[in-house]
């Protein structure tokens, strides 16, 4: 049973996998992330290379770059540990191993750093990770009809997400919160998404910080009555974002969206009022020619 049950979830993750494959993203950034290990490991790459060991064998790691590679296994564990979605823990992993594999190769040659770093930025330009094309009931907004959305029914309660397609933040979350869509949407409960990064005039409007740096992104926005009531992550004093996790379950507790949904069900089931039209001066009524004659 011990070795049944770990076969099951390599074979139930294989489809995952290959559709990870498919996409050149993933596979171009594992061979960036083993680059090293590649160089200083396979017998014709790593013959010539220099080495701090005293055995002189070039194809194995000396003691410097032992200590580098622990140093990013740790740094991956921390950051791992806030991490919610595969993509995020593959995404830190990814990250850090490119980091860890610039300062290798510029501890041993400065031209095979400058050659890896070259690579890591064409990449990074022409690469980028891939958007999420799963199952959703979100509605996207522009610059023009985000405020005219909001403002068109006062019942409607909106959750509106604020992310950029550069942010790995963004892409991790965006399964969740297309799930979070199929699961709360209804009449008076929509959810709806703005790119801040192509509109940057609703990323100062709503403030909503789009620096490479900002912990802002993605950002989740409650409006009531067309009027926003609360958001994650929090801006302190400072100006500065608290840190949050995007998780599933975050959401629907510091959103309330059992609540929500609840009550935006009783909502959509009352009829709209209508306005009441003036009240028409009464006509009086005028005898036709017969009832004159009669008379």
């Amino acid at each position: 049973m011990a070795v049944l049950a770990p076969l099951l979830a390599l074979i139930y993750s294989v489809p995952g996998i290959c559709r990870w494959l498919a996409q050149p993203y993933y596979p171009l950034s594992l061979l960036l992330s083993a680059a090293f290990l590649l160089v200083r490991k396979v017998p014709p790459l790593c013959h010539g290379l220099p080495t701090q060991r005293e055995d002189g064998n070039p194809c194995d790691f000396d003691w410097r770059e032992v200590e580098i590679l622990m140093f990013l296994s740790a740094i991956v564990m921390m950051k791992n540990r806030r991490s919610i979605t595969v993509d995020q823990h593959v995404g830190n992993i990814f990250m850090f191993s490119k980091v860890a594999n610039v300062i290798l190769f510029f501890r041993l040659d400065i031209r095979m750093g400058l050659l890896y770093l070259t690579l890591c930025i064409v990449f990074l330009m022409t690469c980028k990770p891939p958007l999420y094309l799963g199952p959703e009931y979100i509605k996207y907004f522009s610059d023009k009809t985000i405020d005219e959305e909001l403002e068109r029914d006062k019942r409607v309660t909106w959750i509106v997400e604020f992310f950029a397609n550069w942010s790995n933040e963004c892409q991790s979350f965006a399964p969740i919160y297309a799930d979070l869509s199929l699961k709360y949407n209804c009449t008076g409960l929509n959810f709806g998404k703005v790119d801040v990064g192509r509109y940057p005039d609703v990323s100062t409007r709503y403030k909503v910080s789009t620096s490479p740096l900002t912990k802002q992104l993605p950002t989740l926005i409650l409006f009531q009555g067309g009027k926003e009531v609360m958001r994650r992550p929090q801006i302190d004093k400072k100006g500065r974002a608290v840190s949050w996790n995007f998780s599933e379950e975050n959401v629907i507790r510091e959103f309330n969206l059992n609540e929500l949904y609840q009550r935006a069900k009783k909502v959509s089931k009352q009829p709209e009022v209508p306005e009441e039209s003036p009240e028409q001066p009464a006509v009086p009524e005028v005898p036709n020619e017969e009832s004159k004659k009669d008379k």
